[in-house]
């Protein structure tokens, strides 16, 4: 038996030996058991390029990630050209927190690989971490060289976004979304887009399709029942805002603007119970909540318990001018004393009459006269 038969009867009997020992440490990889297949890996004596690789990415599965370095270490010394095994130890090196050496490696690999997108990203990626601005341009090469970065797009379009920049943050994830219509990062960035220039029309639709996706939160839904309210679908807004509470049930915004809700739809009942849990959640001036609470009780015809929220709308803003029209208006209806009731109106004009509501003004001054003639005619 000449030598090369001997090195290749030896090797086919090393690689025997380690496929069965390779297939276990697969089935434990593949159920979790990542310190048994490391043992079983270990227990081969020579271990080839395979062997090595596995070990790493246990060792990353695992945790182990000084381990995990140096398994790449290995590797990579003796197979500088394995293009995947250097990705892999670069993110790696990023996981472990070492970015100053993962910056090095993914730079010396973009010089020699300028047409890969991923490099371009991953140096993104490290200078973020490390609060680097550049980290913006090198996002914007990683989609120059491909378009349909999903990761890049959606970084930049965020940052777009926070920037206000609208037409781009739009622009950036429609681009995006060309390529994968399901891709809920975007979807979010564009809703969110779309809200912030008030064009709830259009955040309509990436809401929806984002419920549709199973991503629903109290965001989503929130902002939804906000875009329904402002097309005037009360219903659909009401759905939208009582899921929203499935998520957080002490949001006193969410709580109020149901309230606002159930009044426009005639539920005045409900429409007092989220404003009254809007009132005990909120702690800063609560002047529109009272407001809202007291037209409630006002639609209901308690003139007494719409008279006091509106006082209480006034303590917490002495300016809101329809809350000082509307306990007039309260008084008018639950005080007997219109003596009583005209001191009111005139709080009102007293304050409001250069520079108030014109309408409010015109019904203010035909009630006072209209309460100065039955006054009169009373001869009070």
């Amino acid at each position: 038996m000449n030598k090369i038969s001997l090195l290749i009867m030896l090797f086919v009997m090393q690689v025997g030996a380690q496929t069965p020992t390779l297939a276990i440490a697969d089935s434990l990889y593949a159920v979790g058991n990542y310190s048994e297949a490391i043992l079983q890996l270990d227990s081969i004596q020579e271990k080839s390029d395979v062997v090595q690789l596995r070990l790493a990415k246990l060792y990353v599965a695992s945790g182990n990630l000084d381990s995990a370095i140096k398994s790449y270490k290995r590797i990579l010394q003796d197979h500088p050209n394995k293009l995947l095994s250097a990705m892999e130890y670069g993110e790696v090196l990023v996981k472990a927190g070492e970015l100053n050496a993962a910056d090095s490696l993914f730079s010396l690999l973009a010089i020699k690989y300028p047409e890969n997108a991923g490099f371009q990203f991953q140096q993104a990626i490290i200078k973020e971490k490390k609060r680097d601005s550049t980290h913006i341009g090198f996002l914007e090469r990683t989609i120059e060289i491909d378009p349909s970065h999903q990761q890049a797009l959606y970084k930049l379009a965020k940052n777009a976004l926070s920037r206000r920049n609208f037409s781009v943050s739009e622009k950036l994830s429609l681009q995006g979304l060309q390529v994968n219509p399901n891709n809920a990062s975007l979807l979010s960035i564009l809703a969110q887009t779309y809200f912030n220039e008030n064009s709830y029309v259009l955040a309509i639709p990436p809401l929806e399709k984002l419920l549709a996706l199973g991503q629903g939160n109290e965001f989503v839904h929130s902002k939804l029942g906000f875009c329904y309210y402002h097309q005037n679908n009360f219903k659909d807004a009401i759905i939208q805002y009582e899921s929203a509470l499935s998520y957080e049930d002490r949001n006193s915004d969410t709580h109020y603007n149901l309230g606002k809700l159930y009044a426009r739809t005639g539920d005045l009942k409900k429409s007092e119970t989220h404003l009254l849990m809007s009132l005990l959640i909120k702690k800063q001036p609560v002047d529109a909540e009272f407001l809202s609470l007291a037209l409630t009780y006002k639609l209901q015809e308690d003139y007494e318990k719409a008279f006091q929220y509106f006082n209480s709308a006034l303590e917490e803003n002495p300016e809101n001018e329809r809350a000082l029209y509307e306990r007039a208006i309260a008084a008018d209806n639950y005080f007997k004393d219109k003596k009583a009731v005209l001191n009111y109106y005139q709080s009102y004009l007293g304050k409001y009459s250069k520079k108030g509501n014109e309408s409010l003004i015109y019904l203010v001054e035909i009630r006072i006269k209209d309460i100065k003639e039955e006054l009169h005619l009373n001869g009070e």
